[in-house]
């Protein structure tokens, strides 16, 4: 992709509008079609995402780029492979038994190394697919599954 220097930008805005305005317009419309996706998810409690996940093979897309594909098993491990950012290097992953375990209405995943436990909201997407984001930063970190 070619990067434009923002000095040439501002040419391309209506009525003589800066940058900064032109960037706050793309800004509103990212968030305005962000806004529409909790409208077509549906929320899943842990057991229902529990009962939808458990045993299945996974392909897997995040917003930062990275993908895989995964299986989580009813005692809260996790096997797979996943690239991280989408490039270089597939690597393997097998997180033990109770890595994944609900806590209220989240899932969380305990992981060593992590002086906390990130929880996630799961969101069925589809007949076949959910999605996954971090707590809080639903909007900006999150990974959407499909069933292999």
């Amino acid at each position: 992709m070619r990067r434009v220097p923002a000095t040439k930008l501002v040419g391309l805005c209506p009525m003589g509008m800066g940058v900064i305005d032109m960037m706050g317009r793309v800004a509103l419309l990212i968030a305005s079609l962000l806004a529409t996706v909790p409208a077509v998810a549906q929320s899943m409690s842990p057991e229902a995402a529990r009962l939808f996940v458990t045993g299945k093979q996974f392909v897997f897309s995040c917003v930062d780029g990275s993908r895989g594909l995964g299986e989580i098993h009813n005692d809260g491990s996790v096997i797979g492979a996943y690239q991280a950012g989408g490039s270089g290097p597939v690597r393997s992953v097998s997180l033990p038994p109770g890595t994944l375990k609900v806590k209220e209405e989240m899932v969380c995943a305990s992981l060593r190394g992590f002086s906390f436990e990130p929880c996630f909201n799961l969101s069925r997407t589809g007949e076949q697919s959910f999605r996954g984001s971090l707590a809080g930063l639903d909007r900006i970190a999150h990974c959407d599954f499909a069933r292999h």
